[in-house]
């Protein structure tokens, strides 16, 4: 691949990992909390979700098509790159490993959470409560979503501090510390709100 078009399309990959993936992750983990509040409460979150118009296509448009291009592009950087970890254990080296970990991970939990979830909704299952509390009585399937859930949330949280080293906004030494610490908060956050929403459908 060229250079300059593998540059481009690391941009576009950064950026789509934030806008809309990003986004996309905390709207779902805000949606899914509401299962620790009772079936009720996430049927009800989960039902104005599906109710909102054009559905279909904001879910491709936003979702589906740059999650494709994130996953499929990111494979190819996983598998591309190289990382100088035996010999140089430094903090960002093990992040950098552990980021390309966690998307493989990651490409492989979402095709699996969209056929259990989206697929079989098409086929006429309903997606609500009992849907996921069916999946997660699995104790195979409850492990696999926490490690789903926290693989989800490192790579948004780390690759958000890649974000912002990409696109200039961290230049100095200083300012990548300080959004390393915001993302570690991040991370803790959200894998919290995650695991929470995951064990709520167990309860």
């Amino acid at each position: 691949m060229a250079a300059s078009q593998d540059y481009i399309n690391r941009r576009i990959h950064s950026l789509l990992g934030v806008v809309p993936i990003g986004l996309f992750l905390i709207v779902h983990f805000v949606v899914n909390h509401y299962a620790v509040n009772g079936p009720e409460s996430f049927n009800k979150a989960s039902g104005f979700m599906e109710s909102l118009p054009f559905l279909h296509w904001l879910e491709w448009i936003f979702i589906y098509l740059p999650l494709l291009f994130h996953g499929i592009y990111g494979l190819y950087i996983a598998f591309q790159s190289t990382s100088n970890i035996g010999s140089n254990g430094f903090f960002r080296n093990w992040m950098y490993l552990l980021q390309r970990i966690s998307g493989v991970i990651l490409v492989i939990f979402i095709g699996w959470h969209v056929w259990q979830t989206r697929i079989q909704m098409a086929m006429g299952e309903p997606l609500n409560f009992e849907m996921m509390a069916d999946i997660l009585s699995n104790p195979f399937f409850l492990w696999f979503y926490i490690l789903g859930v926290l693989s989800a949330v490192f790579h948004f949280s780390n690759g958000l501090w890649s974000f912002c080293v990409t696109w200039g906004l961290t230049v100095t030494p200083r300012s990548q510390v300080v959004v390393t610490y915001v993302t570690l908060a991040i991370f803790i956050i959200m894998s919290v709100v995650g695991i929470r929403a995951v064990l709520a459908f167990t309860i």
